[in-house]
């Protein structure tokens, strides 16, 4: 099967099971104070670059880029796949397609802010074999023991 990476809005209705997944992950050992998800109507703003991966038609993940105040920086968002099509490369895909779409608005560093809980080991790997590096907090986040700041020049 083919599997397409397009530009999407983030509120269709078709797109629940994928934020209702990507919460519950986001809460499952996280505290609440240290959760920096964005909900769909939080990610609906022309700030946010949102994409979705599908196979026939269904949606299997997600992940978005939000511009911030300088406009070449931005941040990784919403990064999730169902657990049902993991282990497929679609993570790794959807970072790539991110990565190719920010160079292409402009964007010269990407940043993330990811948990250091159990459940982000995956993530964490994710990034760290696409050159991520840890660094300080960035834009609107302070030093916080549940998460790790990371970024990448894309120059």
């Amino acid at each position: 099967m083919v599997v397409t990476i397009l530009r999407e809005t983030p509120v269709s209705e078709e797109l629940a099971l994928l934020f209702q997944r990507h919460t519950a992950d986001m809460h499952a050992d996280t505290p609440p104070e240290s959760i920096h998800m964005m909900d769909a109507g939080e990610l609906d703003i022309p700030a946010v670059h949102f994409f979705v991966a599908r196979e026939t038609g269904q949606p299997l993940a997600m992940g978005a880029f939000k511009l911030l105040s300088d406009p070449t920086h931005a941040e990784i968002k919403s990064m999730h796949v169902l657990h049902e099509a993991r282990g497929r490369g679609l993570s790794k895909a959807m970072l790539a397609h991110l990565e190719g779409a920010a160079r292409a608005a402009g964007v010269t560093r990407l940043s993330l802010e990811t948990g250091v809980q159990p459940t982000f080991i995956a993530a964490r790997g994710l990034y760290d074999r696409a050159g991520y590096a840890v660094c300080a907090p960035f834009e609107g986040y302070w030093n916080d023991p549940n998460s790790l700041f990371m970024t990448k020049s894309l120059v």
